[in-house]
């Protein structure tokens, strides 16, 4: 039995239609890490202009994660739950009319659950960047500058309904997920709107170390996984495309409401 099927059988259409949209990203080098002339780049991004990554070609998902979507993952008895609305207001599980915006205060485990049971995986960093990046070599893919008129961000200045308050470009939360621009690859919130899990451990050279050797799984142990894209309530250096988050995998007594996901896939 497909698993197409099994889910039809055990929810209805209405899971079929849930069909996750995924892009191909071609095999091939890009230069990883720090852009050239990018004055914000901490040591961990490697040196201006980056260093060569030969990525294999994979499938990413067009759009992060959604609640609706993850919430098909529990009913099935796959995933957990994470932290809901009624723990924390900036969680999107249970709050009402976030359906369609990404999944948020989510594990890393819980994260990596969903996609093995989509049959793919969390991205590698280096898959990460170079799908974000969508070709180009400076901070962001879209120029060398960031405000809400690309992504869902803190960018300082822009206010919405939250008086005061410029986190979520003024709505103080995530968005709907495609809220704004598609990158050169046509993938949605690849900047802004959730950081997301990706599946590599932290090393602080592991651009030059291990990526640039073909090593893309990175460090085998670790005390960090790496968080990529900067998210709702970050302001614009941490959006920058080479920009190296990390956290714990798992929140204990923390939110992290700044954090979803989408998941890769190799055929």
């Amino acid at each position: 039995m497909t698993r197409s099927l099994l889910m039809f059988l055990l929810l209805g259409s209405s899971a079929l239609a849930m069909a996750v949209e995924t892009v191909t990203i071609p095999a091939g080098t890009f230069a990883m890490g720090c852009s050239l002339n990018d004055k914000n780049c901490e040591k961990d991004e490697g040196p201006p202009g980056g260093i060569p990554v030969s990525v294999p070609a994979f499938r990413i998902d067009k759009y992060e994660v959604s609640v609706a979507e993850y919430r098909v993952c529990i009913k099935v008895g796959i995933c957990t739950r994470p932290k809901d609305h009624q723990r924390n207001k900036y969680c999107n599980l249970d709050a009402a009319g976030r359906d369609n915006h990404p999944i948020n205060c989510v594990d890393f485990n819980q994260a990596l659950a969903y996609c093995r049971w989509k049959t793919g995986r969390l991205p590698y960093e280096a898959e990460w960047e170079k799908a974000a990046r969508g070709g180009t070599t400076s901070r962001y893919p879209w120029g060398e500058e960031v405000s809400c008129k690309n992504a869902i961000l803190d960018d300082g200045v822009t206010m919405g309904s939250v008086k005061g308050e410029p986190d979520g470009c003024g709505e103080d939360r995530t968005w709907p997920r495609g809220s704004r621009p598609a990158n050169h690859f046509g993938l949605y919130d690849m900047h802004g709107n959730a950081g997301e899990w990706t599946m590599n451990w932290y090393a602080p050279d592991a651009i030059a170390a291990l990526y640039a050797k073909g090593k893309l799984a990175g460090p085998l142990l670790g005390k960090q996984r790496v968080v990529r894209g900067g998210s709702w309530d970050e302001n614009r250096p941490n959006l920058r495309s080479s920009f190296r988050n990390v956290k714990p995998p798992l929140s204990g007594k923390a939110v992290y409401g700044s954090i979803g996901f989408r998941c890769a896939y190799i055929d």
